[in-house]
């Protein structure tokens, strides 16, 4: 396994963690589709959340957040709107960004995790400049 296959695997079980503990359910993790990926989809209440998870190590140049920019929003939706298809529900879908953070050198701990909640409007995504 590589490095960055490492990190993404420690922070999507941290994030995994995060969310069961706020009462999420876990529905599915890498969820894939030709269109793109989906880290971890879950339910709480009301929301089927697509979650987007981006490790980064201490004093990375870039912040998770700003990571996800709107081709990469696109392609969420687009494989949420996927898995909709496929598995049916009432629940309404919610767009989560996590970011965590990590130690850096040979082995990296989780030393936070941030969930920026519906963290993107969908408006415009399904409309091809």
């Amino acid at each position: 396994m590589s490095d960055k296959q490492e990190k993404g695997k420690l922070g999507e079980d941290a994030v995994c963690e995060v969310l069961e503990k706020r009462g999420h359910t876990i529905l599915a993790r890498n969820y894939r589709k030709r269109i793109g990926e989906i880290d971890i989809i879950s339910q709480v209440g009301r929301f089927i959340v697509f979650t987007e998870v981006k490790a980064r190590k201490l004093g990375s140049m870039v912040s998770g957040l700003e990571a996800v920019n709107f081709t990469k929003k696109r392609k969420i939706v687009l494989t949420a709107d996927a898995y909709l298809t496929e598995n049916p529900t009432e629940l309404q879908p919610r767009y989560d960004i996590a970011e965590v953070w990590l130690t850096r050198g040979e082995n990296p701990r989780v030393v936070r995790v941030d969930i920026c909640e519906d963290a993107f409007d969908t408006e415009g995504i399904y409309t091809v400049n």
